[in-house]
Protein backbone atom coordinates (compact mmCIF):
# COMPACT_ATOMS: atom_id res chain seq x y z
CA UNK A 1 0.00 0.00 0.00
CA UNK A 2 1.18 3.44 -0.94
CA UNK A 3 0.58 5.62 1.94
CA UNK A 4 1.65 9.01 -0.33
CA UNK A 5 -0.93 9.32 -3.42
CA UNK A 6 -0.17 10.60 -6.59
CA UNK A 7 -1.43 14.18 -6.37
CA UNK A 8 0.68 14.99 -3.09
CA UNK A 9 3.59 13.59 -5.27
CA UNK A 10 3.42 15.83 -8.24
CA UNK A 11 2.45 19.00 -6.25
CA UNK A 12 5.70 18.44 -3.89
CA UNK A 13 7.66 18.18 -7.04
CA UNK A 14 6.22 20.95 -8.53
CA UNK A 15 7.52 23.15 -5.62
CA UNK A 16 10.48 22.01 -5.77
CA UNK A 17 10.91 22.61 -9.70
CA UNK A 18 9.43 26.37 -8.75
CA UNK A 19 12.43 27.22 -6.19
CA UNK A 20 14.77 29.37 -8.29
CA UNK A 21 19.13 28.69 -7.94
CA UNK A 22 20.64 29.68 -5.01
CA UNK A 23 17.87 29.09 -3.01
CA UNK A 24 16.66 26.67 -0.90
CA UNK A 25 13.03 25.92 0.70
CA UNK A 26 13.25 23.06 3.69
CA UNK A 27 10.88 20.02 3.74
CA UNK A 28 8.53 21.84 6.54
CA UNK A 29 8.26 24.74 3.91
CA UNK A 30 7.46 22.71 0.81
CA UNK A 31 4.88 20.82 3.12
CA UNK A 32 3.42 23.84 4.09
CA UNK A 33 3.34 25.34 0.51
CA UNK A 34 0.88 22.61 -0.56
CA UNK A 35 -1.01 22.96 2.40
CA UNK A 36 0.10 20.58 4.50
CA UNK A 37 1.91 19.45 7.69
CA UNK A 38 3.70 16.64 6.15
CA UNK A 39 7.53 17.33 6.23
CA UNK A 40 8.26 13.73 6.81
CA UNK A 41 6.22 12.78 3.25
CA UNK A 42 8.00 15.56 1.55
CA UNK A 43 11.49 13.86 2.29
CA UNK A 44 9.57 10.38 1.36
CA UNK A 45 8.90 11.88 -2.23
CA UNK A 46 12.29 13.82 -2.43
CA UNK A 47 14.12 10.21 -1.46
CA UNK A 48 11.64 7.97 -3.98
CA UNK A 49 11.04 10.34 -6.86
CA UNK A 50 13.24 13.36 -5.91
CA UNK A 51 16.22 12.66 -8.46
CA UNK A 52 15.15 14.57 -11.44
CA UNK A 53 14.11 17.68 -9.67
CA UNK A 54 16.59 20.22 -7.80
CA UNK A 55 16.91 17.77 -4.66
CA UNK A 56 19.62 19.91 -2.98
CA UNK A 57 17.14 22.69 -2.92
CA UNK A 58 15.34 20.69 -0.50
CA UNK A 59 17.17 20.45 3.28
CA UNK A 60 16.65 20.11 6.92
CA UNK A 61 15.26 22.56 9.14
CA UNK A 62 18.84 23.65 10.70
CA UNK A 63 20.08 24.01 7.03
CA UNK A 64 22.23 20.98 6.37
CA UNK A 65 21.73 19.45 3.47
CA UNK A 66 19.90 15.88 2.15
CA UNK A 67 21.45 13.35 4.55
CA UNK A 68 24.55 11.17 2.55
CA UNK A 69 24.89 14.11 0.00
CA UNK A 70 26.29 16.22 1.58
CA UNK A 71 29.35 16.31 -1.25
CA UNK A 72 27.43 16.31 -4.63
CA UNK A 73 24.73 19.01 -2.88
CA UNK A 74 28.13 21.04 -2.11
CA UNK A 75 28.84 20.97 -5.37
CA UNK A 76 25.42 22.09 -6.69
CA UNK A 77 25.58 25.20 -3.94
CA UNK A 78 29.14 26.36 -5.08
CA UNK A 79 27.67 26.72 -8.66
CA UNK A 80 24.72 28.19 -7.75
CA UNK A 81 26.59 30.57 -5.27
CA UNK A 82 23.85 29.60 -2.52
CA UNK A 83 24.95 31.41 0.61
CA UNK A 84 26.83 29.08 3.15
CA UNK A 85 27.81 28.61 7.10
CA UNK A 86 31.10 27.34 7.39
CA UNK A 87 30.91 24.85 10.98
CA UNK A 88 34.07 24.76 13.22
CA UNK A 89 34.75 21.05 12.52
CA UNK A 90 35.29 21.91 8.60
CA UNK A 91 30.81 20.72 7.62
CA UNK A 92 28.52 23.23 6.79
CA UNK A 93 25.00 24.11 6.65
CA UNK A 94 22.99 26.47 4.37
CA UNK A 95 22.34 30.01 5.08
CA UNK A 96 18.32 30.03 5.62
CA UNK A 97 18.30 33.28 6.67
CA UNK A 98 19.81 34.34 2.83
CA UNK A 99 18.72 31.55 0.91
CA UNK A 100 15.25 30.36 2.20
CA UNK A 101 12.53 30.81 -0.72
CA UNK A 102 9.17 31.60 0.02
CA UNK A 103 7.10 31.72 -2.95
CA UNK A 104 4.08 34.07 -3.17
CA UNK A 105 0.77 32.57 -2.51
Amino acid sequence: MNAINDDFVTRVLAVVDAIPAGHVMTYGDVAATIGSRAARAVGTVMARYGSDVTWWRVIRAGGHPPVCHEDQALEHYEAESTPLRWMPDGSYRVDLKLARFRPSA
